[in-house]
């Protein structure tokens, strides 16, 4: 029995519920986008479903980083000293709370699960679905696996940015509304360009055990004082692209995007004074978190506003 609690322990420790906000933030605009295009179109059992899909699929995707980070030694090699909340993988393995065949379980009934959550949306909602669930579920494991490693070869920001920006916003757009149109494609950019600057950031510590493990993202490649222009660049990225979508659609409420920007200066600015000092920098981890998700909402706000005023 104390064994199966401490299994439990371990798997909800490596599904990591509070991390879900990245996939959800993508999917609540992309719904909220839908309703006001077609308000009377949204289906809350379809939106559901396809929450239950991709949070399966995020925690197999989880399951197959932490076996693969832990045999590549990259998070055994993570010390006290660099273990921060939002570095060091899961910790389930190297602190005895999964063993290695745990997560391989995990990853494959995880990964079965979500299949088949997301073949009945294809079979009972949507056939031209079925590219959107390919496309997510092959770059989730290409993420870490062989022979792609994702991660591994400097791909694995850009993969994060075009899963949780474009592919998941522009999948719930479709699923709901059953078109594809530029204002949601639009969003989709700076949404991409935020989680892309999360993961960015969360680099930073893991930066001696990912460069000794050859796990070559753009923190090892560039170093860590030049990383840091990356992380001020893709906030840069990020409301250039909210603008942009504003002038080009007339959609200026979205401009309200761009109020976070204080926060990202802020963020930035603690990063490039502190890129090596790790208890100062995740002033910065956290930043990036809250950046994204307070964005994420402001934009969700706007779809709702005009939603409400196309019914006046």
């Amino acid at each position: 029995m104390i064994q199966v609690r401490a299994k439990c322990k371990g798997f909800w420790q490596l599904a990591d519920p509070k991390i879900w906000v990245a996939s959800t933030v993508p999917m609540l605009l992309g719904a909220a986008l839908a309703i006001y295009h077609s308000p009377d179109g949204f289906r809350l059992i379809w939106f559901l479903a396809a929450l239950l899909t991709i949070y399966l699929i995020e925690i197999g995707k989880n399951a197959i980083n932490e076996y693969v980070d832990y045999k590549s030694g990259v998070d055994p090699a993570v010390d006290a000293e660099h273990r921060t909340p939002f570095s060091g993988g899961k910790k389930t393995i190297v602190d005895g709370m999964l063993t290695l065949t745990d997560t391989l379980v995990i990853a494959a009934v995880t990964f079965m699960a979500a299949a088949a959550t997301g073949l009945a949306l294809v079979i009972f909602h949507d056939t031209r679905l079925l590219y959107f669930g390919l496309a997510g579920m092959g770059l989730a494991a290409a993420y870490s696996l062989p022979p792609l490693k994702l991660a591994y070869r400097g791909l694995g920001e850009l993969t994060v940015g075009l899963v949780f920006g474009p592919l998941l916003l522009n999948g719930m757009y479709f699923l709901l509304s059953g078109s594809v149109d530029l204002l949601p494609v639009l969003l989709s950019l700076p949404i991409g360009f935020l989680i892309a600057d999360v993961l960015v950031i969360n680099q930073f510590p893991d930066y001696e055990a990912d460069k000794a493990g050859g796990k070559k993202n753009w923190v090892v490649r560039l170093g860590k004082k030049c990383a840091v222009n990356l992380y001020g660049v893709l906030y840069v990225m990020a409301v250039i692209s909210i603008v942009l979508a504003a002038l080009v659609t007339q959609h200026y409420l979205f401009m309200i995007g761009i109020l976070p920007v204080p926060l990202m200066v802020r963020a930035y600015r603690n990063a490039a004074q502190h890129y090596d000092n790790i208890p100062e920098l995740t002033a910065s981890n956290a930043a990036a978190v809250k950046i994204y998700l307070l964005t994420g909402l402001l934009l969700v706000t706007a779809s709702i506003v005009y939603t409400v005023l196309s019914m006046i």
